[in-house]
């Protein structure tokens, strides 16, 4: 289904994703200037917590959280532990050598359905899953035979299935491409290696700008609506046991750059675009609006559990996670304890 051509693609099977990321496993291969670096103690049994993130603006959240020390008035400093590629970020949490991750809720899926012990206990950020086709291509039924780039058990694959799957069509009209990085993926398709991708902003208005005649065939709300989950945070539920003040103080330091980030949007960006995105301040200005941070996501719960219907179907899940996939108590007590902050919030679900 994937075969590799010229440099961005890689050999990939479902099976071998799973046994990569399955959660709780005896041993997981990794680098060994990471495994030195990650080995050394439990990361819950001090202040620092570890914390693996992706690459889109879901994650402006806790780009800010750090860049600021959000979370150091509260006593926890946040650590960063930077991964080559997206499997990564999913494998090392799932193995425990991280104890949260800013991540994607399908892959979130592939760890609970695997058995570990995470649960999701706030939002990153929602929307912003966009389908850009080259030119010439202007609806599903156009992309049957062509070649287009996701991400493996990533919300990036999640759409443009269910995207596929509205209009009748199947990933078997198409030549599904997975690649690791996003900037890999936004260079395979301004390069012309490939016709249509999904991805995540800035990247996806990169993809706009960079080559000619590209348009976006979905948005992701015309299938979900506004305000549809992209990435949540995860924590392992050991940190939750032993350590859930830190937790709490992650919780809102994300609710302080959801804050900030909604009040001085180009002091955010400029804390972050260069660092975290490479793209031009122009073009984050513009992606910007487009993948909005929400922390409070509990009124996502019942879409994320409904989508582990097409995870079921891609192979990638036995079933759809409950509502024990869930620990909204944590944010709730944050909310509690900060009225004014959480009142002050453009969006959340309250």
């Amino acid at each position: 289904m994937c075969d590799r051509d010229g440099t961005f693609y890689r050999n990939f099977s479902r099976r071998g994703f799973l046994k990569s990321t399955a959660a709780g496993a005896a041993t997981v291969a990794l680098p060994a200037s990471l495994a030195s670096m990650l080995m050394p103690q439990p990361a819950f049994a001090a202040t620092t917590v570890k914390a693996t993130h992706g690459s889109g603006f879901c994650n402006m959240g806790i780009f800010l959280a750090k860049e600021r020390g959000l979370t150091k008035a509260d006593g926890v400093d946040l650590e960063f532990v930077v991964t080559p590629s997206n499997t990564e970020i999913t494998t090392m949490f799932g193995a425990g050598l991280v104890d949260i991750s800013m991540i994607p809720y399908s892959n979130f899926m592939t760890l609970y359905d695997a058995g570990a012990p995470v649960k999701i206990v706030a939002g990153g950020g929602v929307q912003g899953c966009i389908i850009v086709a080259k030119e010439g291509i202007k609806s599903a039924a156009d992309l049957k035979g062509k070649t287009f780039g996701t991400f493996q058990a990533d919300t990036l694959e999640v759409l443009p299935y269910d995207y596929l799957k509205k209009a009748g069509l199947s990933f078997k009209d198409v030549q599904i491409k997975y690649l690791d990085t996003s900037p890999e993926l936004a260079q395979a398709f301004i390069a012309g290696a490939i016709d249509a991708i999904c991805h995540i902003e800035p990247y996806a208005t990169q993809c706009v700008i960079g080559r000619k005649g590209a348009t976006v065939l979905s948005d992701g709300t015309d299938l979900y609506g506004k305000g549809y989950s992209d990435c949540v945070l995860a924590v392992r539920t050991p940190l939750i046991e032993k350590n859930p003040a830190a937790v709490k103080a992650v919780i809102k330091a994300l609710m302080v750059a959801q804050s900030q980030a909604e009040s001085d949007k180009t002091a955010a960006l400029k804390d972050t675009v260069g660092k975290y995105y490479k793209t031009s301040m122009e073009a984050a200005m513009d992606a910007s609006t487009k993948q909005p941070i929400v922390v409070d996501q509990r009124n996502q719960t019942q879409f994320i559990i409904d989508r582990g219907l097409s995870m079921q179907e891609l192979g990638y899940v036995k079933k759809s996670p409950d509502k024990g996939a869930f620990d909204w108590s944590l944010l709730e007590a944050v909310i509690a304890e900060n009225k004014p902050l959480y009142d002050g919030l453009k969006l959340k679900s309250a």
